[in-house]
């Protein structure tokens, strides 16, 4: 592996490299540094987000600036205002020691006339947005006529984000001399025309094979029934404590109502999407950099562009319809050489998806196991314990306070401590995974019970238990069911908001298509009964009562074989009538 200094990378550039931390040339940069230190030079470089591609454009055309012409030499185009933004920081980082060098980065939502007085004092570099940029020429303060390169990084995203006719426009206004290098994870056709068209015997460059994913990154694919795609989410997030990650979603109304689900059920989330203000943007970014979201539930569209390191996962709430999409999505994590695991959560119709993306990246997809109760319960409580045990104690700060804490606690032994430590931390987390059950994973071939003939809220008046309630617990009655997209969590919900009182004993929760049942402690029937009577939820008014008991199995038992030997009867019956009226 070469170094920095024998790539021909200037010593003032090196200093500010190795203050970042860059310690030897990634391959992408290996490979297209020295090319672009030439003379007349064009490229066409595919690699993966998060593999130093920056780096790669940005020394050698920092390097080839030239300070006393103050105007702009170099173009970078990018899809969105945040890459914008992060290329600009980077090559201003990179430049730290080369004197008087100025980066401009230029985009919408903000202020253009900041940027129109910025571009009258003179800057090297332009970083750009296409949209900008072309609003910029038009009113005669861009100009682009000793503009030396341009690079288009994330070519594909702006094609698909319908810039085309926008780099038209842009490369009509710069020298027919220069110098293109396009910067892509993935070749698409629209590509291969813009090289066609604009580049003169480009040197092409891959890191890894065209389309291919990256290779730090594990995939895997949950097969779930779709009622219980929210609940595989919520577990995967639980069973990964340190989760920092992208949901991606299909809609703009998905990504919201998955975002608020997460934020209910206590996850630092928050939603990415078309319909949020540029400020509002700017808002949930800044927290997601700053770890303050765990969970950023987001579109393609929105998320274009986003460039954040250290993702431990992305979750595909449902796959896309292109490969190169999911290509994009899941190269946001594994980057600079750590790893990252790339989750589909599925149903069974997307399974040919899963097939066609596999041979196009060239990775094999594993089938993940869905988490248990009791999975997940050990991985919380042993990442606490891993937390508790790198805590660093001041012991200066408590000093004072530990007599009296001695004192307080005095009556309880070292296990008591433990156990009233981790009951207080996860009785909530064990109290939910012990009603929850497990997720059951569709079958090909097998009808869904929800869809049986024989369906349980057939048997009997709707109200009716279907089985007796365990002992000292009550059986109620709820008029919302699967078809509200209701999980047990709803329903636990639902009781910590809306009754008062001591805490709730609750037992066995059963989710029918209409209605559900669930178990409380006999002592708080009435309590339940009246705190969610009339309240409003999921769209209606809750009715709640005390189920009333059903038929016996065996009546059940003779009902279902009456219905069933009936439909065969009344079918040959119809079918001898028919024959003899057509003889």
């Amino acid at each position: 592996m070469k170094t920095f200094e024998e790539l021909g990378v200037a010593p003032q550039i090196i200093r500010a490299i190795t203050e970042m931390g860059y310690e030897s040339p990634m391959p992408v940069q290996e490979e297209v540094i020295p090319y672009l230190l030439g003379e007349s030079n064009e490229v066409i470089a595919l690699a993966q987000t998060g593999t130093g591609k920056t780096a790669a454009f940005g020394l050698p055309i920092l390097q080839q600036i030239r300070i006393d012409q103050v105007q702009p030499q170099a173009v970078v185009l990018c899809p969105t205002r945040e890459l914008c933004l992060q290329i600009a920081d980077d090559l201003n980082d990179y430049s730290k020691y080369i004197d008087h060098l100025k980066v401009l980065p230029v985009y919408g939502g903000s202020s253009i006339d900041s940027q129109i007085r910025a571009l009258r004092r003179g800057v090297h570099v332009i970083v750009a947005t296409p949209g900008r940029l072309i609003d910029l020429i038009n009113r005669k303060t861009a100009d682009l006529q000793a503009v030396r390169n341009v690079i288009l990084d994330e070519a594909d995203e702006m094609l698909n984000m319908g810039f085309s006719e926008s780099i038209d426009e842009i490369l009509s206004h710069v020298p027919k001399t220069r110098n293109m290098l396009l910067f892509s994870a993935t070749m698409p056709s629209e590509i291969a025309k813009i090289t066609k068209k604009y580049m003169r015997n480009p040197h092409e460059i891959i890191i890894g094979k065209k389309n291919e994913g990256a290779k730090n990154v594990r995939h895997l694919y949950y097969m779930v029934n779709a009622k219980d795609k929210y609940l595989v989410l919520k577990r995967l997030a639980d069973y990964n404590p340190n989760i920092y990650g992208i949901v991606f979603c299909r809609t703009k109304k998905e990504t919201q109502e998955i975002a608020d689900l997460l934020i209910k059920d206590g996850y630092n989330a928050d939603s990415l999407h078309g319909d949020l203000s540029q400020a509002q943007r700017d808002y949930v970014m800044q927290k997601f950099r700053l770890r303050n979201i765990q969970l950023l539930v987001a579109t393609d569209v929105a998320a274009r562009g986003l460039d954040v390191d250290d993702l431990t996962h992305v979750i595909n709430y449902g796959l896309p319809d292109d490969v190169e999409s999911y290509t994009h999505r899941s190269g946001r994590t594994g980057r600079a050489g750590k790893t990252g695991t790339s989750v589909a959560i599925i149903h069974l119709k997307e399974k040919s998806k899963i097939k066609a993306i596999e041979k196009n990246i060239s990775k094999t997809f594993e089938q993940g196991a869905i988490p248990s109760g009791k999975q997940i319960c050990e991985k919380q409580l042993f990442s606490f314990i891993d937390k508790l045990e790198k805590v660093s104690v001041n012991e200066e700060e408590i000093q004072d306070l530990l007599p009296s804490i001695y004192r307080k606690l005095d009556w309880l032994d070292k296990e008591d401590i433990i156990k009233r430590l981790i009951s207080n931390e996860f009785n909530r987390l064990i109290e939910y995974y012990q009603i929850a059950g497990e997720i059951e994973m569709p079958q090909e071939g097998k009808r869904n019970r929800e869809n049986n003939a024989w369906d349980r809220e057939s048997r009997g008046s709707g109200k009716g238990t279907g089985r007796a309630s365990e002992k000292g617990y009550a059986r109620l009655f709820i008029n919302l069911g699967k078809k509200d997209g209701i999980g047990p969590q709803n329903i636990i919900g639902l009781l910590n908001d809306n009754v008062q009182g001591r805490k709730i004993g609750i037992g066995k929760i059963d989710l029918l298509k209409n209605f559900s049942f669930f178990e409380v402690h006999e002592a708080d029937r009435n309590r339940v009964i009246q705190g969610l009577v009339g309240v409003k939820a999921f769209g209606q008014r809750l009715a709640v009562e005390l189920a009333q008991p059903s038929p016996s199995d065996d009546r059940k038992q003779k009902i279902e074989r009456s219905q069933k030997s009936d439909r065969p009867r009344d079918f040959k019956k119809k079918y001898k009538d028919d024959r003899k009226r057509k003889s």
